[in-house]
């Protein structure tokens, strides 16, 4: 079954990757996506929480069974359908911060979250999360980050139909994960560094959980994890959150 042939809308719920792995653990069909109006509990990454106004933003899950373990190609995959369907859509050009954030002029536009689970060495599920700013207006965003966050409308400054950007969506998605199950991992990579905010051989300090480490962006290597040459050495980071150099999050 493609992404998108199956549409399960509900009105509210804590998290719809928390509803996307329960119904996939209950036999799910690929492809399913649940959509919710709002999220009470969203999450992002590193257990942050995300802000989900009602009926703002798109706030969706995708249930996959992938066959590969490249589980880290299935964040820039989203991230590259979600850009190319904003396109196709409204004409916006957005950029790909790795691992898994859309962002427009520096702002955050949306944010990607892709969990798993393993039987033994084989991956059982894999869900895809994204939540996408769409009709916020500035004071529908918490004060707090008002100032990182941006919306469509906001970019294009009028309302934005939902349906039709859904419907470019899933055929963006399709198209990337088809290239991801063929294995084609130097095309998914090479798509994601055209748009990345991050130009290679620049210097970036990176967090990994409290440990920050400075040195040379070296790309992204086939399985998805950001390259890092540090005191001579090529260190491979699958989960780290690159910095600026006052310390915020990198974002063009």
């Amino acid at each position: 079954m493609k992404i998108g042939e199956k549409i399960i809308r509900v009105k509210s719920c804590p998290s719809t990757n928390a509803l996307a792995k329960d119904l996939s653990l209950s036999g799910e069909k690929e492809g399913t996506v649940i959509i919710s109006e709002e999220q009470t509990q969203g999450k992002g990454t590193k257990g942050r929480s995300w802000y989900s106004a009602r009926k703002k933003g798109l706030y969706l899950s995708v249930i996959l069974y992938p066959s590969s373990p490249d589980i880290s190609l299935l964040s820039l995959m989203t991230g590259l359908a979600a850009s190319d369907a904003i396109f196709s859509s409204l004409d916006i050009k957005i950029s790909l911060k790795w691992p898994n954030d859309l962002v427009w002029e520096g702002k955050k536009l949306g944010g990607i979250l892709c969990e798993s689970g393993y039987l033994g060495n084989r991956v059982n599920y894999a869900i895809l999360g994204m939540g996408l700013n769409i009709n916020h207006e500035w004071g529908d965003f918490p004060e707090e980050i008002r100032q990182q966050a941006v919306s469509l409308k906001l970019i294009t400054e009028k309302d934005i139909d939902e349906e039709q950007l859904l419907g470019n969506l899933w055929q963006m998605l399709n198209h990337w994960y088809g290239q991801f199950l063929l294995e084609r991992r130097e095309g998914i990579v090479n798509a994601f560094q055209e748009k990345s905010v991050l130009a290679l051989g620049r210097e970036v300090t990176v967090d990994m959980d409290g440990e920050k480490i400075s040195g040379i962006y070296r790309g992204i290597n086939p399985q998805g994890g950001l390259i890092l040459e540090s005191e001579g050495e090529k260190k491979i980071l699958f989960s780290a959150e690159v910095m600026t150099k006052k310390g915020a999050t990198e974002e063009g």
